[in-house]
């Protein structure tokens, strides 16, 4: 397989962004070999960068691995983004992927605004290591997990690492409904478009504006 195209620097997978090469050469910093350094990017991603769905989804910074590190905030697109250009910075080839899912985790005012649990282009980031892509999903950050009674997602680099299936009660949390594949840089005109034929409330203006994480709920059935 052709690795350029998972190693040269995209539109929103901005690997060749000054701030997200300084960014991954810190967080790497140490580090024994490639592999540990993509779990360092990993837990640092997921964690540093707080999970934020309430972003104005129309706005292309938001899916930009450069703009959610700036921000310091993105909801899943752009932490896979960041996390894909991060891997590339030190020379791991890496793509974003995405996937239709049932997903527990929600706020009262997300979902007045969408009336689903469904969300449609939720995001993951694919690295290769050791021979082989392994999936990474760093969306929830731990603060959030804490709070609503999830177990941080782990990542080893060998085994994939999607979602938490479970929240710590034996709930179920999240489900996926449709793999939609993986992609050298984020298609975002095609997210684009299926976000304003799905979730039109959230298109605009500065999205829900608000902190997610002091609203979120893990709305979750036995």
């Amino acid at each position: 397989m052709e690795m350029t195209q998972f190693l040269a620097a995209g539109v929103f997978v901005d690997s060749d962004s000054p701030q997200v090469i300084a960014f991954s050469k810190q967080a790497t910093d140490g580090a024994a070999d490639s592999h540990a350094a993509v779990l360092r990017l990993y837990a640092a991603i997921r964690d540093r960068i707080i999970y934020d769905p309430y972003v104005n989804l129309a706005d292309p910074t938001n899916y930009r691995a450069s703009g959610v590190l700036a921000a310091e905030r993105g909801f899943c697109v752009g932490k896979s983004a960041l996390l894909a250009a991060s891997a590339r910075v030190i020379g791991v080839p890496a793509r974003v992927g995405y996937a239709d899912v049932r997903n527990h985790l929600t706020s009262p005012r997300l979902y007045e605004k969408i009336k689903t649990d469904i969300f449609l282009w939720h995001s993951y980031t694919e690295l290769y290591l050791s021979g082989r892509w392994v999936k990474a999903t760093p969306a929830f950050d731990r603060a959030l997990c804490d709070r609503v009674g999830l177990m941080p997602l782990e990542f080893d680099g060998a085994v994939d690492s999607l979602f938490q299936p479970f929240d710590r009660a034996g709930r179920r949390h999240m489900e996926y409904l449709n793999d939609r594949g993986t992609f050298s840089d984020v298609p975002f005109e095609a997210i684009k478009s299926d976000f304003i034929a799905t979730y039109p409330a959230l298109m605009g203006s500065d999205g829900l504006a608000g902190d997610f994480r002091s609203e979120a709920v893990a709305e979750t059935t036995p």
